[in-house]
């Protein structure tokens, strides 16, 4: 567990770091899979289902706002749209500005779910996106959650009448009637989108509550009424559904979704302190749950070269620094020796003028005489 707690201590710092490089990486790489996924299932304009116009796309999209990322979805949607017949793209884009006017507008902070949920179908996780979006969001966010599954399941019905929206045995009305039937009677749409409304409440209700562990009771409650739900509307709408399918990958999204909460929150519950306290006017009781955190020590590592020292004290051996006081009272020394030599050269040569000038000659014979 302390290994684990080191390593999202780490990844956080990391991307605290480099945030600046990593948003717009991680806005490119989404943009890039959400429209490959659009190219993937429809297909019809050639001049837009093209690798290159993705990337194009999804360079531009890294740069702006979130919200720029859903309007080039839907532009490409309605440009596909397009190439079936006006009539498929004009339905296309009534679908889009309904959704908009009457409940994106709602959510305008949270309308990045809807790029979710069709890649959520996409890799056979739709579970993992109500649980998601009642963990990191508010409960508004099931009203972009339902749009994305209208969305996914309108273009997978566009997929499967391609060929006769292309055809001309359906006039005008005949094909508006189609998609209209299409989207209106789709009972497996439908029950998705009661689904995903009523888990993302529900799991955000939970989540929201002062029960110890709310968090991981939220993510099973959510998989549990998720399995509920489809299997009891399975009955009722009478749609097909895949009882060990969903059960499968149900609990791969609920796994998921408790190591996403092991990353973003991280409650330590062993350590919760319940606060009472009170001012003027109100009674304050609190609940503080503090984050599973573990110290960490910095290491510096610091390389010794016994060769490079030695060779340093070499050069400062040999290295003389003549301010030094030593060298200071060298030089007094030397100042003084220069001053006293004059002094001497003078006394020895008066001695040796005054030995020139004695007779040896006289001394002894008066030496003599005394004798």
């Amino acid at each position: 567990m302390t290994a684990l707690l080191e390593f999202k201590q780490k990844l956080k710092g990391l991307y605290a770091q480099y945030e600046i490089y990593l948003l717009p990486l991680l806005k490119f790489i989404l943009a890039a899979v959400y429209f490959t996924w659009i190219n993937t299932n429809m297909g019809y304009m050639k001049a837009l289902d093209s690798m290159f116009v993705v990337l194009i796309l999804a360079l531009i999209c890294c740069i702006l706002p979130s919200g720029m990322m859903i309007f080039t979805g839907f532009a490409l949607m309605v440009g596909h749209s397009y190439a079936l017949g006006i009539e498929v793209a004009a339905f296309m884009l009534v679908l889009i500005l309904f959704m908009l006017i009457l409940f994106l507008r709602f959510s305008s902070g949270r309308n990045l779910v809807l790029i979710f949920a069709p890649l959520a179908f996409g890799f056979d996780l739709p579970a993992l996106l109500p649980v998601g979006c009642g963990l990191l969001s508010s409960a508004v966010s099931a009203l972009p959650a339902a749009g994305g599954v209208i969305i996914y399941y309108f273009v997978r019905f566009i997929r499967v009448q391609s060929q006769v929206l292309m055809g001309s045995d359906l006039d005008m009305m005949g094909k508006i009637t189609l998609l209209a039937d299409g989207l209106m009677k789709n009972g497996e749409m439908w029950l998705n989108v009661i689904a995903f409304v009523v888990v993302v409440l529900v799991v955000n209700l939970i989540r929201t509550r002062m029960m110890d562990y709310a968090w991981r009771i939220a993510i099973v409650a959510g998989g549990v009424l998720y399995i509920v739900i489809m299997l009891a509307g399975s009955m009722s709408f009478g749609v097909e559904v895949s009882m060990v399918s969903l059960i499968i990958y149900t609990v791969v999204a609920v796994l998921i979704g408790i190591i996403l909460e092991f990353f973003v929150f991280g409650g330590d519950y062993t350590r919760t302190e319940r606060l009472e306290y009170e001012d003027d006017e109100y009674y304050y009781y609190v609940k503080a749950v503090p984050k599973a955190l573990v110290a960490t020590s910095e290491r510096s590592i610091k390389k010794i070269n016994g060769e490079t020292d030695r060779e340093e004290r070499r050069v400062s051996e040999k290295t003389a620094d003549y301010t030094a006081p030593l060298f200071q009272k060298e030089t007094k020394s030397e100042n003084r020796s220069a001053k006293r030599k004059p002094v001497q050269e003078e006394a020895s040569v008066v001695e040796k003028a005054d030995i020139d000038d004695i007779d040896f000659e006289k001394k002894l014979e008066e030496s003599l005489k005394d004798l």
